[in-house]
């Protein structure tokens, strides 16, 4: 919170005064979203974020503060930083701050722009919307599920995103935004019932735009291109049932960002989901001797995922050992990452117990069993499969 004030502060202060925004006019003959030349400057720096190279990308991205310092992009760049320190597992909160004190600036000097230069109006909208949405997306996560801010940035966003739609041949950039909220304002509601009366304000999306939209920005857009393959690939997995795609772009973007956590996380989670055992192999390990080494970015989530892969792999190879040391290992990154409700953390315990029983020892099993029960809900398959397994074991004392 302190990080916040301060750069807020800064901003409020002076920092970009007015005086500075009209030295800065000389500069401001381009739109800098689509502007090529601002885009070759760039690239480095955002292949080195979503590579995880953040002292690279700050550097250069806080070389643009001091060039363009009257835009947002520069503040947008730095708050997408901190996102993707986030994003490997965001139960940390420990970037959270930052993140919403660049998405603050971002919005602070957007704003100034949005009202002051009636030439920049609709970039500055843009921002205005991204800074928003990616507020909402934050409040909005598992972790936090503060959904009443969720909604209010939301529906700011969506103020803005109208706005950009009057101008959206300007830049591919502009249809991100209009995207997501064509797919998730249908998707929300279908599968949380219980947040309905916080959309009753907003208008009717559609679904099937939404993804035809997110593709075009996938192909064609710069600033938002990764972000919209990262939500493709999430959404044809976890809601559209395409693995198949889902599994070709999680080994593009892996591939193309060897360093990143999240993309090779979800790589080896679409290889293991698709069967494809010797691939998920070789990547599951890898991640694991990344954690073991100390790598940037992995951490407990991704060795959770890797092992519970790997324990399973031994399972259909019926190679005990190897299936108890990854089930173990699996609970042991669980439980680091607070993610003991995780369905990877209930039946890795369920496998362990049923190991143990296998082995002859009844009173392990009983243990394991009961961990499942104490920690699943009632209504979870994990506990009802667990107080069955108790059962068989009493009947057979």
């Amino acid at each position: 919170m302190k990080y916040r004030f301060k750069i807020l502060f800064a901003l409020l202060t002076g920092f970009i005064s007015f005086s500075t925004v009209a030295q800065a006019k000389k500069d401001t003959t381009i739109i800098l979203i689509s502007s090529l030349s601002v885009q070759i400057e760039t690239t480095d720096a955002l292949n080195d974020l979503y590579n995880f190279k953040f002292e690279k990308a700050e550097q250069q991205f806080r070389w643009f503060k001091q060039r363009y310092a009257w835009h947002p992009l520069p503040y947008f760049l730095l708050g997408l930083s901190e996102w993707w320190k986030i994003m490997p597992s965001t139960n940390d909160r420990s970037h959270d701050d930052r993140f919403l004190a660049y998405m603050d600036s971002t919005i602070l000097v957007a704003d100034h722009l949005h009202d002051k230069s009636p030439e920049y109006r609709i970039e500055a909208a843009f921002f205005l919307a991204a800074a928003y949405g990616f507020k909402g997306r934050l409040y909005s996560d598992e972790e936090r599920k503060e959904w009443r801010k969720a909604a209010v940035a939301g529906k700011r966003a969506l103020n803005y995103l109208e706005e950009c739609k009057e101008k959206n041949y300007l830049s591919p950039e502009l249809l991100f935004g209009d995207a997501l909220y064509n797919y998730f304002s249908v998707w929300v509601p279908e599968n949380y019932p219980a947040l309905k009366p916080l959309l009753w304000f907003f208008p009717k999306g559609d679904k099937a735009l939404g993804l035809k939209q997110l593709k075009e920005v996938s192909y064609n857009a710069f600033y938002t291109r990764t972000e919209a393959m990262v939500w493709l690939m999430r959404i044809w997995n976890s809601y559209e049932n395409k693995n198949e795609q889902a599994q070709q772009l999680a080994e593009y973007l892996h591939m193309t960002y060897p360093d990143n956590p999240y993309f090779h996380r979800y790589h080896a989670r679409m290889l293991y989901q698709r069967g494809m055992y010797p691939q998920m192999e070789k990547e599951s390990k890898s991640i694991l001797a990344r954690i073991d080494s100390g790598r940037l970015g992995y951490e407990a989530t991704s060795g959770r995922y890797a092992a519970f892969f790997l324990a399973q792999l031994g399972d259909a190879r019926s190679q005990l050992t190897d299936s108890k040391k990854y089930y173990e290992m699996a609970v042991h990154y669980s439980e680091q990452s607070g993610a003991t409700d995780s369905g990877y953390y209930l039946y890795s315990l369920i496998a362990l117990g049923e190991i143990a029983n296998k082995q002859g020892n009844k009173v392990e099993a009983r243990k394991y069993f009961k961990e499942v029960k104490s920690k699943a809900g009632r209504k979870d398959e994990a506990y009802k499969d667990a107080k069955r397994r108790l059962k068989n074991l009493e009947k057979n004392d």
